[in-house]
């Protein structure tokens, strides 16, 4: 069971790396992933959670990123319906800041420049009138209506890991790698859990992919900008479903977005990022500058103590000598290994959720030019993610069928079950004719047989995982029943097992 042999190994379980190991399990390549955590315990479940081209960059010219990220925009609604949803956010105009033209013309560029054909267009609005012009101060009368997209950022790794696993790949998490060498023409993998060979690596360890080339004795030029983005969570500001887009006094924007039923995040800050990377937290100073964003807008006004959750995350941005930490680039850039070097490593430097499943075909057609069975058609672009194989218009009629099959479900809870797995509910949910026949129910919803499902075959382990990664519930959950789902799974034995590959490597 020890020393199986890969194609690739892709070494990171964010949204790049997971996304990499679909696209290769998909065109047939032997595919392993290590995460040295939990998926997406880092910087893909601590972003904004939109889908969306970034607005803001275009003010630095960054016009083919924008383009690329819109294209995809659709591209990702379309195959994950269930995870990615429309959004109409408000640009209002501020007084003294950007004036009106200026934001129109922005806007304008937005919707034509990244092929936009479902989402709506702007509209200019007078806030006076508008609905989401009512919890605004009486200064801001003028504004702009557009569409992006809002994402369950943890949940769209997942999913990209299942798919990958569904396709074949080995994934295996709370796995880091403690040693790389080349071998003859292989890589050689040592981890706590096996040691591996490989023809290819990918680094795409996020912010720790230099400290990884330095593990395979690798030399780049490349350097990298870690940058702190922080949020925060509080009760919901405002009825409707409409999301903010608030310039602020210094130049910089914040987004105040309607989030699970209940709640209103808001980010996000841009700080340069100099600590560990294993102990990231928002600070005292960027949560009161979020609240002080919002209340230069809001009516109603919130402060630290109104915070239900905090969370901040770090971006690995390629740094190319920018100023100030939000101008610095969120496109990526690929770095293959010579070929008189021996086995490949290509890495990946930087890079945004939105555009990770483009990222991640480029990355493998790059390394096509030395692993031949990646050489196949590109596939990611029309195949549904798991549960994503429904139109987003026919949301409404799923959520009938799925409480007409389980009617002693509540609506939300329902709701929650569909955003979260689709089609493959009744996977999750089962012959389940009550609510007993669900097991233990641990609150909010969360069921027994939920929780065996994320234990088998999304990878959870901890109470942690289940409760702010493949779920939010852990924004309703108590400590008493946070608890309670921790001793439950406490008595899960630990995940461990290696499935070998072919051992067809070249020795």
């Amino acid at each position: 069971m020890t020393d199986p042999c890969f194609d690739i190994a892709v070494i990171g379980g964010g949204v790049n790396g997971c996304g990499i190991a679909r696209d290769a399990a998909g065109r047939g390549a032997k595919v392993l992933l290590l995460e040295a955590h939990d998926l997406a315990s880092g910087t893909s479940s601590a972003s904004t959670k939109l889908i969306h081209g970034g607005l803001r960059y275009l003010e630095h010219y960054e016009f083919a990123l924008v383009r690329e990220a819109l294209k995809e925009r659709e591209t990702l609604w379309a195959i994950a319906p269930h995870l990615i949803h429309p959004l109409r956010f408000v640009l209002p105009h501020a007084p003294g800041l950007r004036p009106r033209w200026m934001l129109r013309l922005g806007l304008f560029l937005y919707d034509h420049i990244g092929g936009r054909k479902r989402l709506p267009p702007t509209e200019t609005l007078n806030l006076r009138r508008h609905l989401a012009g009512a919890g605004l101060q009486d200064a801001y009368r003028h504004g702009f209506a557009y569409s992006d997209c809002q994402v369950d950022d943890a949940r769209l790794v997942v999913l990209n890991a299942r798919d990958a696993a569904d396709r074949g790949a080995t994934i295996l998490t709370r796995c880091p790698v403690q040693g790389l060498e080349r071998e003859g023409q292989n890589w050689r993998i040592e981890t706590p859990k096996a040691s591996f060979r490989a023809r290819a690596i990918v680094n795409a360890a996020g912010p720790a992919v230099l400290s990884l080339l330095r593990l395979s004795h690798e030399e780049t030029d490349r350097q990298m900008r870690l940058v702190r983005g922080s949020h925060i969570v509080v009760p919901r500001l405002c009825e409707h479903g409409f999301a903010y887009f608030f310039q602020l006094p210094d130049g910089r924007i914040v987004f105040a977005i309607p989030w699970h039923e209940d709640f209103t995040l808001i980010g996000t800050t841009d700080r340069d990022h100099h600590g560990s990377l294993s102990d990231i937290e928002a600070s005292d100073e960027e949560i009161a500058y979020l609240c002080a964003g919002v209340n230069g807008y809001f009516k109603r006004q919130i402060g630290p103590a109104d915070e239900v959750w905090a969370f901040a995350g770090v971006r690995p941005l390629v740094d190319e000598g920018e100023g100030k930490p939000e101008t610095a680039t969120r496109g990526y850039k690929l770095e293959l290994s010579p070929e008189d070097e021996g086995p490949p490593i290509l890495s990946v430097f930087g890079g945004k959720i939105t555009t990770y499943r483009h990222l991640a075909e480029r990355a493998v057609e790059q390394l096509a030019k030395r692993i031949p069975e990646l050489a196949r058609p590109r596939w990611t672009g029309e195949v549904s993610l798991p549960g994503g194989d429904f139109d987003a218009a026919d949301e409404p009629r799923l959520l009938a069928e799925l409480l007409t099959r389980y009617p002693y479900l509540q609506p939300v809870w329902a709701r929650r079950m569909l955003r979260a797995y689709g089609t493959r509910w009744a996977t999750v949910l089962g012959e389940a004719a009550s609510l007993a026949d669900l097991g233990r129910d641990f609150g909010h919803g969360l069921s027994e047989r939920e929780v065996r499902y994320l234990v088998a075959h999304e990878w959870a382990e901890t109470a942690e995982d289940i409760l702010w990664r493949r779920s939010k519930l852990g924004l309703r959950f108590d400590a008493a029943q946070a608890q309670a789902l921790t001793d439950f799974l406490d008595r899960f034995p630990a995940s461990s097992s290696v499935r070998p590959a072919s051992t067809n490597c070249p020795s």
